[in-house]
């Protein structure tokens, strides 16, 4: 599937992030890697998958942000225990907590959680961006190291 996605460039980048972002567990990482290997530009790259990235991830507050309880347990596989524990953590820290949805497991719950707690959206987009730009720029900036590793 991440041969399929990398065939189509930039934007299979776009869907590999979005999805990766979402319910999907998907290496949006792997297909960075390929376009670059393939001799894509990775300033667009870098674009794509951080746009993609922030959307799958604002799809998640969304989803929270409706405060359906039984589309979050179903969809994204998160409790209701889960999701009232992290409200009742991130509730004096807020918006700024955007900057940690770009971490595995975890990303999607945040993303869940500020939307439930109607979070600052522009503050959500702008921590979210920075925190996903910060992430396909550390891998970008590692990409040499470890594709020559395998």
């Amino acid at each position: 599937m991440l041969d399929f996605l990398a065939e189509y460039g930039y934007w299979g980048m776009f869907i590999a992030s979005f999805l990766a972002a979402t319910i999907v567990p998907l290496s949006s990482e792997a297909v960075l890697s390929l376009l670059i290997y393939s001799g894509s530009s990775p300033l667009w790259c870098w674009v794509s998958a951080t746009m993609g990235n922030v959307l799958g991830a604002l799809t998640c507050y969304w989803i929270g942000r409706l405060g359906k309880i039984e589309w979050i347990e179903k969809y994204l596989n998160i409790s209701y225990d889960k999701l009232q524990s992290a409200v009742g953590w991130m509730h004096k820290k807020g918006a700024v907590l955007a900057l940690f949805t770009f971490l595995p497991v975890v990303g999607d719950l945040i993303a869940v959680a500020l939307g439930y707690m109607r979070s600052n959206l522009f503050w959500v987009i702008i921590f979210t961006l920075i925190g996903k730009g910060m992430r396909y720029w550390v891998w970008l900036m590692m990409h040499d190291f470890v594709v020559s590793i395998f």
